[in-house]
């Protein structure tokens, strides 16, 4: 859930990219209007398809929490108890498990080595808890087992927040002073937030893999608990694809951007 806000907020900045660089991105010759200098079809062409997959997976995986929620499992485990047996079992015992606001806030923190989960999944003994904190404990599962991927998404946070950050104004700066140059700078910048999404598929792949192994394995879900487990997780997994999309159709869209005023001074 927290890549596809972010991927949200990403989209409302090309809006006010379009309305500042229209001008510059306009052919030599062509009229001068407002229509052209402040609104831009293509930005519906590259950015609508990723904006409704990004509220369709939004709003699946809510309704199938919601859903799931509401069935208790037989074990009467909640999220937290269902985590701390997935962590024990892989022999992570010095994870500890944290209590923390929100709806759908779960997460495990790889710095503290902490698994925090939301308010509806950790006193909760329902299915929808059993699935999300295996899925976090998967996680940590990961980091403990130095998981390739989950080291290179971790490895590159700190340049992805630099460069998701100042890519747009670096781009911004390149289309206002019509150097094409810097603009690929800007683009190569924010490139670095979908590289960020494209590892965060495998990750959490493997983390909701790892989550229904665990609990099948130890008996804590029965056939149809797991088939629960299996649709919340799915739908989980939905988010992540719609915000590598939503992501990847964006630096398309900076990229036809930089190439139509490329082509312009030609």
């Amino acid at each position: 859930m927290r890549e596809i806000d972010s991927t949200m907020r990403v989209t409302g900045r090309v809006a006010a990219l379009t309305t500042a660089v229209g001008a510059s991105t306009r052919p030599a010759g062509q009229k001068k209007d407002g229509t052209t200098m402040f609104f831009d079809p293509m930005y519906f062409v590259f950015m609508l398809p990723g904006l409704l997959f990004m509220l369709w997976a939004q709003h699946r995986v809510k309704s199938t929490y919601q859903k799931f929620s509401k069935v208790p499992n037989d074990a009467h485990l909640t999220g937290a108890q269902t985590a701390r047996r997935v962590l024990d079992s892989a022999g992570l015992q010095q994870v500890a498990v944290e209590r923390v606001p929100g709806e759908l806030t779960d997460h495990y923190d790889p710095r503290s080595r902490v698994l925090r989960l939301s308010d509806g999944v950790y006193s909760v003994p329902s299915v929808a808890a059993m699935g999300i904190a295996a899925h976090e404990a998967g996680h940590a599962i990961q980091h403990a087992r130095l998981y390739a991927p989950m080291q290179w998404r971790t490895a590159i946070v700190p340049v992805t927040n630099i460069g998701s950050n100042l890519g747009i104004f670096v781009l911004i700066a390149g289309l206002l002073l019509a150097q094409p140059t810097l603009a690929w700078v800007g683009v190569g910048l924010f490139g670095l937030a979908t590289v960020f999404a494209l590892l965060t598929l495998p990750v959490e792949f493997d983390a909701s893999n790892r989550a229904k192994q665990a609990l099948a394995s130890s008996g804590m879900v029965n056939v149809a608990e797991g088939k629960g487990v299996a649709q919340v997780l799915g739908a989980a997994a939905w988010t992540y694809v719609a915000s590598f999309a939503a992501s990847l159709l964006t630096l398309l869209y900076y990229v036809s951007l930089v190439t139509g005023m490329s082509r312009s001074q030609e």
